[in-house]
C-alpha cells in the first residue's frame, strides 16, 4: 500500500521538498478541497454530558492544531465522546461493586455475616463485576476501532490527493491541424 504523502503545510514547515512551487499549490488547493470548512459540532447528547464534553473539548482543540476540526470528522467524534463517557459510568459502577466486596468482606471478618451468605453474595458481585467488565472492553474496542478508522479516514483523504498536477500534454502536428480546422 501506498504510504500517504506529506501535507503542503508540513512539507512548507520543513522547507525541504523535490515538489515545484507549481506542484505545491496545486496539492494545497487540492487538500483544502477535501474540507468542508466548518467546525465540528458537538451533539445535545455530547453537550449535556459532562464527561462527554470534556472530550469533546479536548478532541477539537486538538484536531484544531492540525488543521482537522472539520464537520467531516463529526459523527465519528460525537460517538467516540459517548463511548468515552460510557466507560467512564462503567468504571465507576465496577469501582462501586469492589468497594461493596470490601464492605463485605469486611463485615465477614466483624462476624456479623454467615459464611454461606458471604460466599454468595461474594460470587454474585464477581460475577456483576466481570460481566460489567466484558461490557466495558467491548466499548474499548469500539473506541480502538473508531480511533484507527479516524486516523485511517484522515489518510484516506491524504491520499486521494493527486502527488502531481495534470501535465499538459504537447498539441501533436494532427491536433493542432484539427483545432484549426474546427476554429476555423
Amino acid at each position: 500500500m501506498a504510504r500517504a504523502g506529506k501535507p503542503v503545510k508540513l512539507l512548507k514547515l520543513e522547507g525541504k521538498s523535490n515538489k515545484t512551487k507549481a506542484e505545491l499549490e496545486f496539492r494545497e488547493k487540492q487538500e483544502e478541497s477535501m474540507m468542508t470548512k466548518q467546525a465540528i459540532k458537538a451533539w445535545p447528547e455530547v453537550w449535556n454530558d459532562p464527561v462527554a464534553r470534556r472530550e469533546m473539548t479536548r478532541l477539537r482543540n486538538l484536531l484544531k492544531i492540525i488543521g482537522k476540526n472539520d464537520a467531516l470528522y463529526e459523527g465519528i467524534i460525537n460517538r467516540y465522546c459517548l463511548l468515552h463517557s460510557e466507560c467512564f459510568q462503567i468504571e465507576e459502577r465496577i469501582n462501586r461493586l469492589t468497594d461493596e466486596q470490601d464492605r463485605l468482606t469486611e463485615s465477614f471478618d466483624n462476624d456479623n455475616i454467615e459464611a454461606e451468605t458471604y460466599h454468595k453474595l461474594q460470587a454474585n458481585l464477581g460475577k456483576q463485576i466481570l460481566s460489567w467488565d466484558a461490557k466495558l472492553m467491548e466499548k474499548r474496542r469500539m473506541m480502538l476501532q473508531i480511533e484507527k478508522e479516524n486516523v485511517m479516514t484522515v489518510l484516506a483523504s491524504l491520499r486521494a490527493i493527486p502527488k502531481k498536477p495534470p501535465e499538459d500534454k504537447p498539441t501533436s502536428q494532427m491536433g493542432k491541424f484539427l483545432d484549426r480546422k474546427r476554429s476555423g
